[in-house]
């Protein structure tokens, strides 16, 4: 599926792609409205019908990914939440196999996240996955997320790759899109970033079914 021998910059999201998305499906869609209805008398149903709208109105910009937003939006401490079912973070099967063989091939293995500062330092923390990665890129640093065209842009500013030997694996279609209009050659989704539901859609992307599928 890779011809590593054209590859100098490996490029890896983070949340569905190197862990399982289970840990942020059952956060925004459980646990949230679960302290939400709590904090306000409400129905955990009525809690999930009053932020549906409040999650799309955003999705796809960087208050999404913000930690802090949410915790003003909401009035709840966001971060502690987190923590709070922090047992549910867990590394998608193979992936520590697939980064210890990548270290061994003199790519630069950059992580490339649209997560926030506090989501990223936990996961990091329950993973133990930070000393695999040459740089770590948070688009919060970058200012805007890897969906807008001008991210790939700005990325280069403090991660310099060359487009047409990089490869990028993310779980995010609208991420992968924006990469291919920049010029990133070699991209590749996952089929099933949230090991509880069944396989997304992947479009016309080449996808993964897990990291034994490209080990190096």
């Amino acid at each position: 599926m890779i011809d590593w021998s054209g590859i100098h910059s490996v490029f890896l999201d983070m949340d569905g792609t190197l862990l399982d998305l289970h840990f942020d499906n059952h956060f925004w869609l459980t646990h949230v409205p679960q302290r939400y209805a709590e904090q306000r008398g409400l129905s955990h149903e009525a809690a999930r019908e009053e932020l549906a709208p409040r999650y799309d109105k955003v999705a796809g910009t960087m208050n999404w990914y913000c930690v802090d937003y949410w915790s003003r939006e909401l009035q709840l401490d966001i971060a502690r939440l987190k923590e709070e079912v922090s047992h549910l973070i867990a590394v998608h099967p193979h992936v520590v196999d697939f980064l210890a063989a990548l270290r061994g091939t003199g790519k630069r293995v950059v992580l490339v996240t649209n997560a926030h500062h506090k989501s990223l330092a936990l996961k990091m923390e329950r993973t133990r996955l930070s000393g695999y990665f040459d740089a770590v890129v948070c688009a919060h640093d970058i200012g805007v997320p890897k969906e807008h065209p001008e991210f790939w842009h700005k990325l280069q500013a403090v991660e310099a790759f060359a487009p047409q030997s990089t490869l990028l694996v993310d779980d995010s279609l609208p991420v992968l899109r924006s990469a291919r209009d920049y010029g990133i050659a070699h991209l590749l989704a996952v089929y099933r970033p949230d090991t509880r539901l069944p396989d997304k859609d992947v479009g016309d992307f080449a996808a993964i079914r897990d990291f034994r599928d490209i080990l190096p």
